[in-house]
C-alpha cells in the first residue's frame, strides 16, 4: 500500500462516519424504507444540493413537506398542479418541481421504479451509467411536460448531460448503490459500486488536485473520469468510497499530506 493510499484511507476513517453524514442531504432519503420513496427523495434532494449545506437541508425539508412525507404516494396521487410557483431553492422554483414531479409520475407509472428504468434503458450495462440514465430521464421528463414546457432549463438535470460532471446525479446514485452500513443506503441491486463515478464538486476537486489525483483544471465529465480512474487504482471494487473523504477534507480545509 502506497503512502497516498494509506492517507486516503485515513480520510475515509475520518469522514465516512455517521456523524458527518448526519449533516448531509443523504439524511432525507434515509428517512424512508420503501425503495421507491428512497429513490424519489434521493433524486429531488440531490437536485437542489448546491450551495450552503444549511440552506440545502432547510429546502430539502421544504420539498419533503410538499410531498406530505410520502414521496411515492404523492407522485402517483398528489396534486402536482396546485404546487405554487414560490421559490424552493435558489434558482429552483415551484415550476421546476412540478416539471420534475410530472416526469417522475410518468417514470413510476410506466416502470414502477427508477431502478427498473435504469435496467430498461440499458444504463446498468453501460460504462457510464449516470450519463445514460440522465439522458433517459430527460427524455421522459420532456415528454411528460410536452403540454406545459418550461422556458429555460429544467434545473433537474443538464439539458445536454454528455459533457457535464453530473455531480448531483452521481451523488444520488452513490446513495442508492453503495451500501456500506455507515453512510450510503444501497437499495439498488442492478448496479455495482465499481460502476459508479465520483460526484465531483469544488471541494473534492480541489482536494484531488492538491493530492495529485487530478490534473484537469475544469470540473467536467473528463475530470470525473480522470479522478475516478485514479481512485479505482486504490479500490477497483468501490472507488467512490473516497467521495466523502475528499469532500470533507476540502470543506473543512484541513492541511493535506501531499
Amino acid at each position: 500500500m502506497t503512502p497516498l493510499h494509506r492517507y486516503l484511507d485515513s480520510l475515509v476513517e475520518r469522514y465516512n462516519v455517521p456523524g458527518f453524514a448526519d449533516a448531509d442531504p443523504i439524511q432525507f432519503p434515509k428517512r424512508y424504507t420503501d425503495k421507491r420513496d428512497i429513490e424519489i427523495s434521493a433524486f429531488l434532494t440531490s437536485t437542489i444540493s448546491w450551495g450552503r449545506r444549511a440552506m440545502i437541508l432547510a429546502n430539502a425539508e421544504k420539498i419533503d413537506t410538499i410531498l406530505c412525507h410520502e414521496p411515492h404516494k404523492f407522485i402517483l396521487e398528489g396534486d402536482i398542479e396546485n404546487i405554487s410557483d414560490a421559490n424552493i431553492h435558489r434558482t429552483f422554483f415551484g415550476k421546476h418541481l412540478r416539471y420534475a414531479l410530472r416526469g417522475l409520475r410518468e417514470i413510476y407509472s410506466r416502470y414502477g421504479s427508477m431502478e427498473d428504468l435504469a435496467v430498461a434503458c440499458g444504463a446498468v450495462n453501460n460504462c457510464a451509467p449516470a450519463w445514460e440514465l440522465a439522458n433517459a430521464i430527460n427524455g421522459i421528463f420532456a415528454d411528460a411536460n410536452a403540454a406545459a414546457p418550461l422556458e429555460g432549463p429544467s434545473r433537474c438535470l443538464p439539458d445536454k448531460p454528455e459533457k457535464s460532471a453530473l455531480k448531483r446525479f452521481n451523488m444520488a446514485l452513490r446513495w442508492l448503490v453503495r451500501n456500506d452500513g455507515i453512510v450510503d443506503i444501497g437499495c439498488w441491486e442492478s448496479l455495482k459500486p465499481s460502476q459508479l463515478y465520483i460526484p465531483l464538486d469544488v471541494h473534492s476537486a480541489n482536494t484531488s488536485r492538491t493530492l495529485k489525483l487530478l490534473g484537469r483544471s475544469g470540473n467536467d465529465r473528463k475530470a470525473v473520469e480522470e479522478l475516478t480512474h485514479a481512485l479505482r487504482a486504490f479500490r477497483p471494487d468501490d472507488p467512490v468510497i473516497y467521495d466523502f473523504a475528499l469532500f470533507g477534507a476540502g470543506e473543512e480545509g484541513i492541511e493535506l499530506v501531499k
